[in-house]
């Protein structure tokens, strides 16, 4: 390798281009959509306002917003034979593998899959924001051996979602902590999914491909599937008392890491977990079973207590309280990675709408560290 070049691994510190769709200030602990802060637009702002900023230049108008939604309620049906995708799946399919064969099997019925010019790939990023959650709760009601919910258009995306999944209509509480949550994992710049689904476009592919490679890198364990393995991680310990252990014996190990603890952008408290252990802590007090939150204020007790030894400060994550929030909610674990979809498609089509508007095809290289100066010799000559 030569001397004079500088590996940044991980892409650490390397900017690829610029952006106006969101801003993370890592060491203040701070998120910022479009100019606003998410603190502010979780406590205020609804999904579809949300994903209107990020997809323009400002929240919209109350005229705006409603023709928004109502652009919205074409796009939420899917179908059957898309649907009919998921009956022949194994009962053991991993979701994330089902909705991405569904959301990219959505391009075999679109005559204008391929365009890649601004008003289409605006058309069907209306199609995916109003379909994921179609086709993530026509999913989880398949695999349970009940039929899908035809979609209600007169709900919010949030509502909607919940109905579609229970069959009955969400109350407004429920509807809001679910709206918070989508807001929340929206988006968020340049993480894995999002620069794949940028690089991905920037061949000039169609919408589908790039979507479907960001959901394939969505699912990783260090990405969205976090929040699956944070359930699994308070699962396995079961109870307040069992955390300690727990938490020490993962240190212990060669290679421990408790999951849901600290991100590769922030150095404090990632500013989502702050709001989303809120939602926890209300939606324990509202359920009347706090297991679940009680042992997660245990595991950030415990690592803050290890960590300060250590003279680190590793602060939870989004994934971290969502895990939680999620289960009061009804889901089971494995479905915690395409909720994070339902939500991120926004973020993703924004990052897309960007990509397309003013495309570099991405051509990052490699430092070769094998060997040269190699000579070829007939097979039957090789030992």
């Amino acid at each position: 390798m030569s001397d004079d070049v500088t590996l940044y691994r991980g892409l650490d510190g390397v900017h690829i281009d610029t952006s106006s769709i969101s801003s993370i200030d890592g060491l203040k602990g701070e998120l910022i959509y479009r100019g606003y802060d998410i603190t502010e637009l979780a406590d205020k702002a609804s999904f579809e306002e949300v994903t209107y900023l990020l997809w323009n230049d400002d929240l919209p108008t109350a005229a705006e917003l409603a023709a928004f939604k109502e652009s919205l309620k074409p796009h939420f049906e899917v179908r059957s034979d898309v649907l009919d995708l998921f009956r022949t799946m194994p009962d053991d399919i991993h979701p994330m593998h089902a909705l991405r064969t569904a959301a990219s099997a959505l391009a075999a019925f679109d005559a204008q899959a391929d365009g890649v010019g601004d008003d289409n790939v605006r058309r069907i990023g209306l199609s995916l924001l109003a379909k994921f959650p179609t086709l993530t709760a026509a999913f989880e009601r398949i695999r349970t051996g009940k039929g899908p919910i035809s979609p209600d258009p007169d709900l919010s995306i949030a509502g909607n979602f919940l109905y579609m999944l229970t069959g009955e209509k969400p109350t407004e509480a429920a509807t809001r902590t679910m709206d918070v949550a989508l807001v929340l994992h929206a988006e968020h710049g340049s993480n894995a999914s999002a620069f794949v689904a940028r690089a991905t476009a920037s061949t000039l592919t169609d919408v589908y491909s790039a979507i479907t490679a960001a959901m394939g890198c969505l699912k990783g364990p260090l990405h969205g599937g976090a929040n699956t393995a944070v359930m699994e991680a308070l699962e396995r310990v079961g109870s307040v008392e069992g955390v300690e252990e727990d938490i020490m014996n993962t240190l212990n190990s060669k290679g421990g890491r408790v999951m849901g603890f600290g991100h590769r952008v922030y150095r404090v408290l990632d500013p989502r977990a702050v709001i989303l252990k809120e939602v926890s802590h209300t939606l324990a007090e509202e359920s009347g079973d706090s297991k679940w939150f009680d042992m997660s204020l245990e595991m950030v007790r415990i690592m803050d207590r290890e960590m300060a030894k250590k003279g680190k400060e590793v602060k939870p994550n989004v994934d971290f309280f969502s895990a939680s929030v999620y289960r009061m909610l009804g889901f089971p674990k494995d479905m915690y990675t395409p909720i994070f979809a339902v939500a991120r498609i926004s973020g993703w089509m924004a990052h897309l709408f960007e990509q397309y508007s003013d495309n570099r095809i991405m051509r990052p290289r490699l430092v070769y560290s094998g060997p040269t100066g190699k000579t070829f010799s007939p097979v039957e000559e090789r030992s």
